[in-house]
């Protein structure tokens, strides 16, 4: 169980859906937030606000909360204004931890998340120690009940995608960080082919075995704590786990 690609797949083991989706819409709102006050409100003129709104909806999040998220982007509505910051650390057995943040204070995000890596056996680290083992890619989720992977590699293979498995029932399309994933995303509509998620997603290089059931139960320990703080958007683990230890842990 590969970090990069499965902590969605622990969160599924370790809680409920019910109990995630008010953080779930929280994150989604703030991303479509800082797309559109950085990139505008209009999707069409807009890439990124785009696929945060497509991610949105395949989350199944209202469209008044889509609507009131982009006003508070482009300063239609009042609302924290936001700064996306990275952070990096290692966790137990020596897994790289990247952490992508959007704040209203920096300085208080980056005590919180300090503390959170402190407490859970692990240690926040200088900036440029783990990105370098994380490349930037696109990464587009889809359902593996709603097409077929042929299908999708049909779709996506000609628009520029990288790489196509299927993995846990979702069907993950890569692609090359740069505006190939929102030609991928659109073919892929095009095609008829629902998307889950359209993001920029950073993925490991190399992964670290963790094979200890000690490690491997601090290990979610700590990624689930970084991923309930209300700063952090995404966090990225280069962790390779038997499933077995993940179900145990749960």
């Amino acid at each position: 169980m590969a970090g990069h690609s499965r902590w969605a797949k622990v969160k599924h083991y370790k809680g409920t859906i019910d109990q995630r989706r008010g953080k779930l819409f929280s994150k989604l709102s703030k991303e479509i937030t800082v797309a559109a006050k950085l990139g505008g409100g209009d999707p069409n003129f807009n890439p990124r606000l785009r696929q945060a709104i497509a991610t949105a909806r395949g989350e199944s999040m209202p469209v008044d909360n889509i609507e009131r998220a982009i006003k508070k982007g482009t300063g239609e509505l009042e609302g924290a204004s936001y700064e996306e910051m990275t952070y990096e650390g290692y966790g137990p057995g020596g897994v790289a931890i990247l952490v992508e943040a959007a704040t209203d204070n920096k300085n208080r995000s980056a005590a919180e998340i300090r503390a959170i890596f402190t407490k859970n056996h692990g240690h926040l680290a200088g900036s440029g120690s783990v990105a370098w083992m994380f490349h930037r890619k696109g990464l587009i989720h889809i359902a593996a009940s709603a097409t077929s992977e042929d299908n999708v590699i049909l779709a996506a293979l000609d628009a520029g995608a990288q790489d196509i498995r299927t993995q846990d029932e979702v069907i993950e399309v890569i692609t090359p960080p740069d505006n190939k994933l929102d030609a991928v995303s659109k073919a892929l509509e095009k095609a008829g082919i629902p998307i889950t998620s359209a993001k920029l997603s950073y993925m490991p290089g190399n992964l670290t075995p963790v094979t200890d059931p000690q490690f491997a139960e601090q290990v979610l320990a700590l990624l689930e704590a970084l991923d309930d703080h209300d700063d952090v958007q995404t966090v990225h683990a280069n962790f390779d786990m038997a499933p077995d230890l993940v179900i145990k842990t749960g």
